[in-house]
């Protein structure tokens, strides 16, 4: 039965034309600023603190891999498309506890297992249209103005983001089965996944509470490390992907045991 999963996946289609084109207006600016940005870099680098480069992992800012990495992957891609993930997961099973339309669902011949599989798996729309759209885009705009990615980075950067982007997805799915009001999941899944990235930035800043940064799920997604030095971290990706399949089967069981 896959019922579940077509109805899912139409109702992602909106947000994730949403998200492109609200990414098509942040490359827009970005790229029409990277020339003078440029052509000003150490005015740039001196506006700002130390501490923000290390904070934020900025790195090699006069170069086109450099400044999209920082200005629209480390924002755009980390923190919104992360939170975006984390809340849509958040509302999947909570949102059908609180209208009671979970009720009707389980009235069916489906079991819990399949529905909390069936609503995550949903999930493809946005990563196929993202992962696909966004590094054209990237591509395109790039060259427009007279710039050039690596094609294999800027693959990889999408390629191994997919298992944060999931781990996210496994944070708002948790909150989704153990909370029953749909705005609570959501808003603690929201505000989970950005004090994580926070806290990840602020535990490189001290090298005795660097281990914190360990904990968190954007330590092992580095953007810049991928775009700038090329340096592709599949063990880091691994460790994601198997933290999203825990957090996965906390939802399954936890969901299969609840009352509702």
């Amino acid at each position: 039965m896959t019922a579940i999963l077509r109805i899912e996946s139409r109702k992602r289609v909106r947000g994730s034309v949403v998200l492109i084109a609200v990414f098509v207006m942040f490359s827009a600016l970005y790229f029409s600023m990277f020339p003078s940005v440029q052509e000003e870099m150490e005015v740039f680098e001196e506006a700002f603190p130390a501490f923000m480069f290390e904070l934020f992992g900025i790195e090699a800012l006069h170069t086109i891999e450099g400044f999209i990495a920082a200005e629209i992957y480390s924002f755009f891609w980390v923190v919104l498309v992360g939170i975006y993930f984390a809340y849509v997961a958040a509302g999947m099973i909570a949102g059908d506890v609180d209208d009671r339309t979970m009720d009707l669902t389980l009235s069916n011949p489906v079991s819990r297992e399949s529905v909390v599989l069936q609503k995550i798996a949903a999930l493809w729309v946005p990563l196929v249209a993202l992962n696909v759209t966004v590094p054209v885009i990237v591509y395109v705009g790039a060259l427009a103005i007279g710039e050039s990615f690596n094609p294999v980075a800027l693959a990889l950067v999408h390629l191994l983001s997919i298992p944060y982007l999931l781990v996210c997805a496994g944070i708002g799915l948790v909150l989704s089965v153990t909370i029953d009001r749909a705005r609570t999941a959501r808003a603690a899944a929201l505000g989970l996944v950005f004090l994580l990235w926070l806290v990840e930035g602020v535990s490189r800043l001290d090298e005795d509470f660097e281990w914190i940064g360990g904990l968190t799920p954007s330590r092992y997604y580095n953007e810049t490390e991928i775009l700038v030095h090329e340096e592709y971290a599949f063990l880091d990706a691994g460790i994601l992907l198997v933290t999203f399949l825990v957090l996965l089967g906390i939802a399954v069981v936890a969901f299969t045991r609840r009352d509702i």
